[in-house]
């Protein structure tokens, strides 16, 4: 048998920036490097992990001179864990790196004109800023470094915690996260504390078998909480067992629920939600405006930073009475709601049904008579006859996914021809790439990022755009 070539180690390599994906960036003989978890700045021996004609990837295996942009990282799980891979790095870079990354996409990718920039808008809070997490029960923990080099007999291999990056069979055993307040943590090592006792099964991934599969929890700026328990299979008695031991020990938690999900996949989406106690949904408040967040909801995750992104948006729109306003992938109707105070009529187009469901009732708890939603494929529903029965809009704000919009609704806009496009975006390579196809049309007159994410290379992007004379 051939044997496999080791790859190199790298001596001296400096880390000069940061790629669009988060991993630092460096050279050597000018190939360019990335490495996850240096800082620029750095210099440090790299092992080489995979190598290709243009690029090599590693990681650091002696650091020789620190950055003065390194931060200490503030939790035990840094550079194991997915997530908040930036902590190493001052938030103030952080900001900075992710300015240059926006402006990058548009000049180089979209090949855009800018206008003079909008600075970053920061994150109020850097830590305990999410209102949804979802831990993963497994029977087969990710060891960490110490306990391989220990020798020592692992005893126990049941975990309660995050996936680890590119191992969707490991789990890291999370003792303390930083991205959700409390009850979180509080929930889950009491959930898996009681599972240990009662000798439940943790779901074994590779296998497809056990019990205990996930768990999600979710919070919401007015104080309530939503737990979701995810069983792989039904064992009625079992189930209610640990559910009203949880009911019994978290009062806070207003919306209990379970799934059964026998699946190969940890998707919720198709299957059905149960309600143990409580309400089916939580809910959220906006200036006055309350929102329905259910156990399939899209919300944004950082409540708080979501309230200024709108306040951005509504600001880029400056809706007027007599308007009409498309709202595209509106999602539950949170930015049409935010809207629709201030316009004639705001029209929500949403793929997902359950999320039109509760733009509906957020529209109806609101009093806003001012809201209709339109369900389907956004290609398929704005069409002339759409726009012929509903008016032509004076603004089409447009939300996608991370893949952007495609290629018919851009044809779609541009030959509805509004005055202003809203762009929300949370890719802005997509972002730009979209806006390229509107720029024969439409000029770019104001831009602004939001920091949704810290600790992560993830940015939120809004842009305005005006038909040009």
């Amino acid at each position: 048998m051939r044997k496999k070539r080791a790859h190199p180690l790298l001596t001296d390599v400096q880390i000069t920036g940061i790629a669009a994906e988060g991993k630092a960036i460096g050279r050597h003989d000018e190939k360019v490097v990335f490495v996850p978890f240096a800082a620029p700045g750095d210099i440090a021996d790299i092992q080489v992990t995979r190598k290709r004609r243009k690029y090599m990837e590693g990681r650091i295996v002696n650091l020789k001179q620190r950055s003065g942009s390194r931060k200490e990282p503030f939790c035990e799980h840094f550079g194991i864990c997915g997530g908040c891979k930036w902590q190493h790095i001052s938030y103030e870079e952080q900001l900075q790196f992710k300015q240059q990354h926006v402006l990058d996409h548009f000049t180089r990718i979209g090949k855009l004109e800018l206008p003079e920039h909008e600075q970053i808008l920061p994150s109020h809070k850097s830590r305990y800023y999410r209102n949804k997490l979802e831990f993963t029960f497994t029977s087969r923990r990710w060891m960490t470094d110490e306990e391989v080099a220990s020798g020592e007999e692992i005893g126990e291999f049941r975990a309660a915690g995050f996936h680890i990056p590119g191992r969707f069979d490991k789990v890291l055993d999370i003792n303390k996260c930083y991205l959700q307040q409390e009850p979180s943590n509080s929930i889950r090592l009491a959930v898996k504390e009681y599972a240990l006792r009662n000798d439940l099964e943790f779901f074994d991934l590779l296998k497809q078998k056990g019990f205990l599969r996930t768990l999600i929890i979710r919070t919401s700026s007015t104080g309530e909480v939503m737990v979701i328990v995810v069983f792989f299979r039904e064992e009625q008695g079992t189930r209610e067992s640990l559910l009203s031991w949880l009911k019994e020990q978290f009062p806070s938690v207003s919306s209990l629920m379970y799934v059964i999900n026998p699946k190969a996949n940890d998707t919720i989406t198709d299957l059905e939600v149960n309600l143990f106690s409580g309400r089916d949904h939580i809910t959220e408040e906006m200036e006055g405006l309350r929102f329905k967040v259910g156990p399939k909801s899209f919300y944004q995750t950082n409540s708080e930073q979501a309230y200024e992104l709108y306040k951005i948006v509504r600001d880029y729109v400056l809706p007027r009475k007599h308007e009409i306003i498309y709202d595209l992938y509106t999602g539950t109707g949170t930015i049409a709601a935010f809207i629709s105070r201030h316009c004639g009529k705001v029209h929500g187009l949403e793929y997902v049904p359950e999320a039109i469901e509760d733009a509906n009732f957020n529209a109806k708890v609101n009093g806003l008579g001012n809201m209709v939603f339109h369900a389907g494929d956004i290609k398929d529903l704005l069409t002339p006859g759409f726009v012929g029965q509903n008016g032509a809009p004076h603004t089409i704000i447009t939300d996608p996914p991370r893949t952007g919009m495609h290629p018919s609704v851009v044809e779609r806009i541009l030959e509805i021809s509004p005055a202003k496009i809203v762009y929300v975006s949370c890719n802005s390579a997509t972002q730009a790439r979209d806006i390229q196809l509107l720029d024969e049309r439409y000029r770019i007159e104001r831009m602004r990022a939001v920091d949704m994410f810290p600790h992560t290379h993830h940015i939120e992007n809004v842009v305005l755009l005006a038909k040009r004379k």
